[in-house]
């Protein structure tokens, strides 16, 4: 047992800080889609956006600046899946150069001896990450098509469709809207995890200090960011100016 934790697999610390790492990733996803009153995150606001988007639809003759709207979101999906793509082949070519950078890395002041089975592992998990990105970034294109029909199948203003079927359509639009961008921001949330997943690679320490750091930056964007103050601002503003 000594002889599987020293040599050919991970120390308890490598252990930790993986555990570390996989538990500060789920739960930052779980507290920016389920946080509630002071707390909604800026990505649960601008998913209200987007049902305001879809309702401005229906008071639109021409939908050509939505349809532009989400071309616009669905290119930056493709561009964000094509990244992971060329990623992914990076760590690939990472793996073949394992005797030359494990030199590097036994260098530096804060690096951790390892083996060669260790350092493979490692570098087939920033693979998982990159092709799970993928995924999101693929099956969130997917679904910006798919929202596209729906906007075109919004009932146009004035075609004699019920109120309330118009609606019901807006609300479809939105909803597969949300789905798409839903699945872009847990592909965008892989690569900033991906960045803290290379310290890894010097220390078990340093893979939980890069974590620390990039939970940081997001919450803070998340929730305590200007734009989110803003748009916050703009939404009391919004209520009083309609309080008789």
């Amino acid at each position: 047992m000594t002889s599987l934790t020293t040599d050919t697999a991970f120390s308890h610390r490598d252990l930790a800080a993986l555990i570390f790492f996989v538990v500060a990733w789920i739960g930052y996803g779980l507290s920016v889609g389920r946080m509630r009153g002071r707390l909604v995150s800026l990505s649960q606001i601008m998913n209200g956006q987007r049902e305001v988007w879809a309702r401005q639809m229906l008071v639109r003759e021409n939908r050509v600046v939505d349809t532009t709207i989400n071309a616009s979101l669905q290119n930056g999906t493709a561009f964000f899946a094509s990244t992971s793509l060329i990623a992914l082949g990076g760590v690939l070519t990472l793996s073949r150069s394992g005797d030359e950078v494990l030199t590097l890395f036994g260098t530096l002041p804060f690096g951790a001896v390892t083996t060669r089975a260790t350092w493979e592992i490692k570098v087939a998990g920033l693979a998982v990450v990159f092709v799970y990105a993928f995924f999101k970034f693929a099956w969130a294109y997917r679904l910006f098509n798919y929202g596209a029909i729906l906007i075109g199948a919004v009932p146009p203003k004035g075609s004699g469709v019920s109120e309330a079927e118009m609606q019901r359509a807006a609300r479809r639009a939105a909803a597969m809207n949300i789905a798409a961008g839903s699945h872009f921001a847990r592909g965008q949330r892989a690569f900033f995890f991906a960045l803290a997943y290379l310290g890894w690679f010097v220390s078990p320490l340093i893979l939980m200090l890069t974590t620390t750091a990039v939970v940081l930056v997001m919450w803070r964007r998340q929730f305590v960011s200007e734009i989110r103050g803003a748009l916050l601002t703009d939404d009391v503003d919004a209520v009083k100016d309609e309080t008789p």
